[in-house]
């Protein structure tokens, strides 16, 4: 039995999304010729309150990012991609549902406490200049991600897969609403994946991005993200995934967390091939308190996969 991978998490929190993001993937390609067309839609809900010396954040929103992915194996060994996303900011459904959620388990959180009566604000001030803002129902064209990945060895035996991986950002998304970052990011990668029994498979990233230019006025640095998965094939048709992933900030010494703190996560979610060449995945991303005051609260994300020919 194959298995499908990691999940394609990125950084949901939504000023760090505005940065190259990376992907969950598997170390094996598609096959020459063959073509893969995937959309997804991601739901995240953001809480953070914060009112600081030199920081004022007041952020309540979903944001649904809505992604259509195209994959085509050019050679053997080689697959080129390109992503292109589409970003709405709103109120969103999931409040009254994590709200309820906390109140049951750890109580609500602070900062969901505070803005309880706020139904949508996205405003983040430095120095009394606000440097992200937006208003509730806004839709724009995020930036368009450009990718390849090229398996160096093949699995087998003992020897795990393994496969380079290379990608860019453009600059399409909008820098005045901030749907995007106005600059170009780089990034390279490894994808590692070892099936250690009949069942189980392992998967591996680790990537490095370079983002240019600066950000609402603020320098950015290079940053890194890792994801490590563990795949249970329940069926040939169907499996169970678990992640960590882990993603630091381009920012630095800003006065807030917000911009400045990594985020780790746990991703739970499942694979179901509907028909020979369509895949249905569902998954459900949480921040973990690893680091803290800087990730988004939760996403929801569904996902279908088409693929033409072998």
């Amino acid at each position: 039995m194959d298995g499908y991978g990691p999940f394609p998490v990125r950084n949901f929190q939504p000023i760090q999304l505005l940065f190259l993001g990376m992907q969950g993937e598997r170390a094996a390609v598609i096959k020459k010729g063959a073509l893969d067309i995937r959309v997804e839609l991601a739901e995240t809900s953001t809480v953070f309150n914060e009112n600081l010396p030199s920081v004022t954040a007041m952020i309540k929103m979903e944001q649904l990012r809505s992604g259509l992915f195209l994959r085509y194996g050019l050679t053997h060994r080689l697959e080129v991609a390109m992503e292109i996303p589409l970003l709405y900011r709103y109120q969103g459904f999931l409040n009254g549902v994590i709200s309820q959620v906390e109140r049951l388990t750890s109580g609500l959180s602070p900062a969901r406490a505070a803005l309880k009566n706020t139904g949508f604000v996205y405003n983040l001030t430095k120095g009394g200049q606000t440097l992200f803002s937006g208003s509730d129902g806004q839709l724009g064209l995020g930036d368009i991600t450009l990718s390849s990945k090229y398996q160096v060895v093949t699995e087998q035996g003992w020897v795990p897969g393994l496969s380079l991986r290379f990608a860019v950002k453009v600059p399409s998304g909008d820098e005045g609403r901030f749907f995007g970052s106005g600059h170009t990011d780089v990034g390279a990668g490894l994808a590692i994946e070892k099936k250690i029994a009949d069942r189980w498979i392992l998967y591996g990233n680790v990537n490095g991005i370079v983002p240019t230019g600066k950000v609402a006025g603020l320098p950015v640095n290079p940053e890194v993200s890792a994801i490590a998965a563990i795949e249970y094939l329940w069926t040939p048709a169907f499996s169970l995934v678990a992640q960590f992933d882990y993603y630091s900030s381009p920012f630095r010494n800003t006065g807030t967390q917000i911009l400045d703190g990594g985020v780790t996560e746990v991703v739970v979610g499942y694979n179901y091939r509907l028909r020979p060449n369509l895949v249905w995945q569902l998954y459900g991303v949480e921040n973990l308190d690893f680091i803290t005051g800087s990730a988004a609260d939760f996403t929801l994300s569904t996902l279908l996969t088409y693929r033409f020919g072998r």
